[in-house]
């Protein structure tokens, strides 16, 4: 079994930063992409940034230019570095790592973290 362990959140004035990361754990042989999502109340989970293993990003619109998104592919851990946050951006931010190989493969899965919540005051 795999666990993603998030860490950063928290309360944080607008115009501050804040730096998030997740560490997957497990039987692991390869992830494809890891990422973040965040969720608004009442509404869907929605891509903030993800990475894949050789650097490609996506980084969502409403984001670009604030939240840069790194990966250290050795400690199957992913960053999520927020700057100039904004009211708006008041989430739970989950952790998700998509198309994992476990040794012995072949089939992949994905999981995700239990979620951390950002709280950005004006």
């Amino acid at each position: 079994q795999v666990q993603l362990a998030e860490f950063g959140g928290g309360l944080v004035q607008a115009g501050g930063s804040l730096r998030l990361s997740c560490s997957a754990s497990g039987s692991i042989f390869s992830i494809r992409v890891m990422g973040w999502y965040r969720q608004f109340p009442g509404k869907q989970r929605e891509l903030v940034a993800s990475v894949t293993g050789s650097g490609t990003t996506v980084i969502a619109s409403g984001v670009k230019g604030r939240f840069t998104i790194s990966r250290d592919n050795a400690k199957n851990t992913v960053y999520l570095q927020m700057n100039s946050l904004k009211p708006e951006d008041t989430a739970v931010y989950y952790c998700n790592a998509d198309g994992v190989v476990l040794t012995g493969g072949p089939n992949t899965y994905r999981y995700w973290g239990q979620g951390t919540q950002v709280t950005v005051s004006s």
